[in-house]
């Protein structure tokens, strides 16, 4: 009869622990999934505010040529429990001057929007914004420089990123 009491008195204490556990959800792993799949340039670092939330995290981008070079830019990454189904926000925590940005430092591409498809993952995301970066038109040469000293663009003033 000990012996089945024992049984008895372990599977309540791993049935306490289960309960105690969080549970892990479809997002979360997608997210943990695509994050071991990652493999960023080194001018790109994902950071972890809190380690055990991988769905709120910062993307640094650190551009080492083009027009915004010597920046550094920090992309918050808020995403959903319907991940993949709905696509990650991703907002830049500095006011800088982008085509692919609005003031508020919403990242505009379509990607993240109309385009978003579940197949689609975080890597996608964050090569095509730095690509976006890389690749903006030389005609916002001057006011994206005037807008990384800190500078006004128009009436629009905007923080200084330069490193």
């Amino acid at each position: 009869m000990d012996d089945a009491s024992d049984l008895w008195s372990v599977k309540k204490n791993e049935e306490a622990a289960a309960k105690k556990r969080p549970k892990v959800t479809a997002a979360q792993l997608r997210v943990q999934k695509d994050l071991t799949e990652l493999d960023l340039p080194s001018t790109m670092k994902t950071v972890f505010p809190d380690p055990t939330d991988v769905l709120n995290f910062t993307l640094t981008i650190t551009p080492d040529e083009g027009i915004y070079k010597g920046g550094v830019f920090n992309f918050s990454f808020a995403i959903k429990p319907e991940y993949p189904h709905e696509p990650p926000k991703v907002r830049c925590k500095e006011k800088i001057y982008h085509p692919n940005l609005d003031l508020e430092g919403n990242v505009c591409l379509n990607i993240l929007r109309e385009d978003w498809k579940p197949v689609l993952t975080l890597s996608s995301v964050m090569i095509d914004a730095a690509e976006d970066f890389r690749r903006s038109r030389e005609t916002f040469v001057h006011n994206v420089k005037q807008a990384m000293r800190g500078g006004y663009v128009g009436s629009e003033k905007f923080d200084k990123v330069l490193a």
